[in-house]
């Protein structure tokens, strides 16, 4: 017979042992690292603009001054930097521009990068390696043949060079949406095929409203591009239907030609406005499309 061995009691008097310390030093020492370069960097990306805000609150006989802050806020550079060029009918011409162009390159990139993401045919990878090629070369080699071509067909001088660059759609917008549009599931689109419906109603009723906030990302990165763009209506407009970035880039000076810099820098912090406002009220769903696109 064997006998049971009973368990050794804890001794009572023994000392527990210390508690370990938690290992997160480590990780807040590099969490510190990493939100100090993000404030320095920030900071460094905020400077221009800031600058930009006080040069237009300086007086104009300050504007060389060495000083960081101006003895006065002038803000009747607002107000002249408004009257010296017709700025409301350039803000609407860009705004016409801006939306119209958006809006085109929105549909008609998420329709080629559905064809891309979920049509079978020969060459396919080949087209989307030249499409997204084509986002390497710089827009400035391409101005003259593209001045070249709409000055055959007379479309000098008018907007629909804007029209028919957002029927094309844009090579990013176009990668966004093929990114987006093959993660989703065969199961999803047989469905809708074997319930009777075709690619066309596929696309506009599944596929699109699925992908509202990467129309949005498409829609911000478009205007964005069209409000910022001073080459292409420089070139293509006269300077009675020209946009905002050319009359604010161009228009502040005096009867001599000197510069009015203080009115300059006033315009072109009123010229931000709307690009911050619609970045502010689609801030969520523009990081969204980013994040569901796969790229972040």
């Amino acid at each position: 017979m064997t006998a049971t061995v009973p368990a050794t009691p804890a001794n009572p008097a023994a000392p527990e042992p210390a508690p370990t310390a938690p290992a997160r030093r480590p990780r807040n020492r590099k969490q510190t690292l990493v939100f100090t370069v993000l404030l320095v960097v920030s900071v460094l990306i905020s400077l221009p603009f800031v600058e930009l805000m006080i040069s237009s609150l300086r007086p104009a006989n300050e504007m060389s001054s060495d000083t960081w802050l101006p003895s006065v806020l002038d803000w009747h550079n607002y107000a002249d930097a408004v009257k010296t060029i017709p700025f409301w009918r350039f803000g609407r011409n860009s705004l016409i521009l801006a939306v119209v162009n958006a809006f085109l390159t929105t549909i008609s990139s998420a329709l080629v990068g559905y064809g891309f993401a979920r049509l079978r045919a020969p060459g396919k990878g080949l087209l989307f390696g030249l499409l997204i090629s084509t986002m390497m070369v710089p827009q400035i080699v391409t101005l003259i043949p593209t001045y070249l071509m709409f000055a055959q067909v007379g479309m000098v001088g008018t907007y629909w060079p804007w029209v028919l660059w957002g029927s094309a759609g844009a090579p990013y917008a176009i990668f966004l949406y093929r990114q987006f549009f093959s993660s989703f599931p065969k199961e999803l689109e047989e469905a809708a095929v074997i319930d009777g419906a075709g690619r066309i109603r596929v696309f506009f009723q599944i596929f699109l409203p699925l992908s509202r906030p990467l129309m949005v990302t498409a829609f911000v990165l478009a205007f964005n591009a069209v409000w910022g763009d001073f080459i292409a209506p420089n070139l293509l407009l006269d300077q009675s239907n020209t946009t905002l970035a050319v009359g604010v880039g161009q228009g502040y000076v005096n009867d001599r030609g000197f510069p009015l810099p203080n009115r300059l820098a006033g315009g072109a912090v009123l010229y931000l406005v709307p690009v911050i406002l619609l970045f502010l009220a689609a801030q969520r769903s523009y990081v969204r499309g980013f994040v569901n696109s796969g790229l972040k």
